[in-house]
């Protein structure tokens, strides 16, 4: 009766398994070629950070996708901007001779990929830095920790209206003085000026960070007498390539120039919030640290 039992029971573990291939199988017959070369790409990027964590002994807390893929106006041969946030063991933050704080992976025409030490992250949260604050809302992530959760839970509270508005100014700011202001532009160039001047729409209006995809910026912060003007921007952007050169659009310009005057003013009347101390953040890196020396560890041997 026991073999019988255990035969039966190989029998259902062999029909499960069947049957979750062919799941998997159907989905991937109803996936279209984009979405499977999409899913290829994201397998490529997570074996990137499997590799990073064993060349540089880290555990990866965090990674996203970055820039125009993350706010959906890529281009056909846009690169994956990968960021991520890593912790080291506790004991590497006690070196006389600390090691770098970024870890600069991979810059090629595919990938770029970059990360920050969680220290550093935590800092930059203190700051109310809009990098971080848009990382943490990427909605590409190609990883995230059972911890992440409770490290941005503490950090969401440090973000503050006027520093971010300098920053969104600041963005648009150069990247109209550098790239808009010749005979000929890339339309790339244009949502790097729109973006920013968008969320400081948002920002003056809701106090919190900005939503991250463009087309949820653009329904709710622009006019309505240029969303289609810029909608079908979007959609012509999405069919060039990164370097191919046009000619300015007057219309779209107006509205960047005007922008850049208003969120100048606002910006610097603004009065600024108290600064928060660092108890929260200060409570959350010791939690990492507690964490790396008891289960963190064990997560660290397997990997993901």
């Amino acid at each position: 009766m026991a073999d019988e039992e255990v035969t039966r029971e190989g029998m259902a573990r062999e029909e499960a398994a069947r049957e979750s291939m062919s799941r998997e199988e159907a989905a991937r017959e109803s996936m279209t070629s984009g979405e499977i070369a999409q899913e290829k790409i994201a397998r490529a990027i997570q074996e990137k950070l499997r590799e990073i964590e064993e060349r540089e002994c880290v555990k990866i807390l965090y990674a996203v996708e970055s820039g125009s893929r993350a706010w959906g106006f890529a281009s056909p041969d846009s690169d994956y901007d990968v960021r991520f946030i890593y912790v080291r063991r506790p004991e590497e933050y006690l070196r006389l001779d600390p090691k770098r704080d970024v870890i600069e992976w991979q810059l090629d025409e595919v990938f770029d990929v970059n990360g920050w030490d969680i220290r550093k992250a935590l800092i930059h949260f203190h700051k109310s830095s809009t990098t971080v604050f848009e990382w943490s809302r990427s909605p590409v992530v190609y990883w995230e920790s059972p911890w992440w959760r409770q490290v941005y839970e503490a950090a969401e509270g440090y973000f503050q209206v006027k520093p971010a508005l300098y920053q969104y100014y600041g963005v648009a700011k150069s990247t109209y003085s550098q790239f808009l202001l010749g005979e000929t532009v890339t339309y790339k160039k244009y949502f790097y000026a729109l973006r920013p001047l968008l969320a400081c729409r948002y920002i003056w209006e809701h106090g919190c960070p900005p939503p991250i995809v463009f087309e949820e910026l653009m329904r709710e912060e622009l006019p309505g007498e240029l969303r289609q003007a810029v909608g079908e921007l979007v959609e012509r952007k999405k069919k060039t390539l990164e370097g191919d050169v046009q000619t300015p659009l007057p219309r779209i310009q107006r509205f960047i120039e005007e922008e850049l005057e208003i969120w100048k003013a606002r910006a610097g009347e603004k009065a600024g919030e108290p600064k928060k101390d660092w108890q929260a953040l200060n409570q959350v890196f010791f939690r990492l640290m507690e964490m790396w020396r008891g289960s963190y560890e064990v997560i660290y041997q397997r990997g993901y």
